[in-house]
């Protein structure tokens, strides 16, 4: 069997882990199995171990598509009018993640650390425990928390709660997502909760909560910037765009990224300052995405439309306002890319932290281009004052923003970009690995015993 590498920030943050330290990763393959499968990954020199879950049609249907990604997704990212709270979709979930929880329990030994990743796993921690009543378990959430009122929305917010405080460890990307946590954890099921030491109490035991922002792998986005493969490829995209100055935006296709919201600034731009016709032009790249979905169906044909509108307007013989690929582009490719754009629009509705803004930064080996940032993705906390921050649903704003990133002098282009670049590289991912493992050998009574033992981890 041939696995093929899924793109994202789970996989961009466990897979070294693994390389380094070795372990299996219990997950599941994204189509649909009757069996479990195993592999040695990658196969000409092994680092670690693959096992997938065997999900069948109905499963995917009702676990991933119905409660994870039409309940929780949107529930965190306030969408709170696309969540379906379906009951039926809320057993499956929780009868799937008894299933991870099976498969972790059949490979636990007595030293191992279980390391759960994402929302679509809430349960299993809870699970786990059940089996192996002494196992350290550490848990990450990868997407944004909500706050407590939006959270009690949730039929089922005790379950959700309860299966991840069974974990010793629960990391999110901001202090904000933290204090959210902290807050419902609190409110919900009245239990304490020291916000001073990041902790909360529940039965006999203690959870430590923590803010732990993902890094990138800045090392490897700088050699690859470097090449000059990759500035050769800058160069050609940038001659086909035939424009003066050009803007990146590159996402999957989900509502909760703003790509609607850029299309229309892009077009307000274009209208309040007609001197940035044939000078200024999109590029947008959107990997298709949960594609059996109706609403994202739904989006891709509101995107299709509205750019077709938009360059209907303005286009001229030799140029468009918005070229658009429908596509995923691989993480090395992207590179040249972040290399011919002059600035990135980084402006989801909401996001847990955005690594395609700390890649576009890494990729920026001269120190030019600068990044139009929403305030509500979680990269926001960190890029602060260096990026130039936005409500994305202000749209008139974003259109400011650009015209003010077009106008603003060099230098200071550079300084930005300069303080940005040194963020990046020093908030690293081998820093956020080992942030991770000092909190996970703090659980072991002997201090520094997750460093130095090969972990099993365990990820979605």
């Amino acid at each position: 069997m041939k696995a093929e590498r899924a793109i994202g920030g789970l996989v961009a943050a466990v897979e070294p882990a693994l390389c380094f330290l070795g372990g299996v990763w219990i997950g599941w393959s994204g189509r649909p199995q009757h069996q479990p499968e195993r592999m040695a990954v990658p196969p000409d020199d092994p680092k670690y171990e693959l096992q997938f879950v065997a999900l069948s049609n109905e499963e995917i249907n009702r676990y991933y598509e119905g409660f994870a990604n039409g309940a929780l997704w949107p529930l965190c990212h306030y969408a709170l009018d696309k969540c379906d709270f379906s009951r039926e979709h809320w057993q499956e979930y929780a009868a799937v993640n008894q299933k991870f929880a099976a498969a972790i329990l059949q490979e636990l030994r007595p030293q191992d650390v279980v390391w759960v990743h994402d929302y679509h796993l809430a349960l299993v921690p809870q699970f786990v425990r059940a089996g192996a009543p002494q196992v350290r378990i550490a848990y990450f959430w990868h997407i944004p928390f909500p706050s407590v009122d939006l959270f009690r929305a949730l039929p089922w917010r005790q379950d959700v709660l309860r299966g991840l405080l069974n974990s010793d460890l629960i990391g999110f990307h901001t202090e904000t997502y933290a204090r959210n946590f902290l807050d419902c954890a609190e409110t919900i099921l009245n239990v304490p909760v020291d916000r001073e030491r990041g902790t909360v109490t529940i039965g006999n035991r203690t959870v430590k909560v923590r803010a732990l922002p993902l890094g990138i792998d800045f090392a490897y986005c700088q050699q690859l910037a470097s090449s000059p493969e990759m500035q050769a490829k800058a160069e050609t995209i940038r001659r086909a765009l035939k424009s003066e100055i050009v803007a990146l935006g590159v996402e999957r296709l989900d509502y909760t990224k703003g790509i609607l919201e850029r299309m229309w600034a892009v077009e307000r731009l274009l209208e309040k300052y007609p001197d940035l016709r044939h000078r200024f032009s999109l590029l947008q790249i959107a990997a298709p995405s949960r594609t059996k979905v109706s609403e994202y169906r739904r989006l891709k044909r509101l995107v299709d439309e509205t750019i077709g509108r938009i360059n209907g307007r303005f286009a001229q013989l030799d140029w468009a306002p918005i070229t658009y690929f429908y596509k995923a582009i691989p993480r090395a490719e992207l590179t040249a890319y972040y290399q011919a754009a002059d600035m990135a629009l980084v402006i989801p509705l909401r996001d847990g932290m955005n690594l395609v803004a700390k890649e576009y930064v890494a990729s920026r080996t001269n120190d030019e281009g600068i990044i139009i940032l929403s305030e509500f993705a979680g990269v926001a906390e960190e890029f602060d004052r260096e990026a130039i921050l936005v409500n994305p649903f202000d749209i008139e704003q974003v259109a400011e923003a650009i015209r003010q990133a077009i106008e603003m002098e060099p230098s200071e282009r550079r300084r930005r970009m300069h303080r940005l670049r040194e963020k990046v590289k020093r908030h690293d991912l081998t820093w956020w690995l080992r942030r991770i493992l000092r909190e996970i050998a703090s659980l072991s009574e002997s201090r520094g015993a997750a460093e130095s033992q090969v972990m099993r981890h365990r990820a979605p």
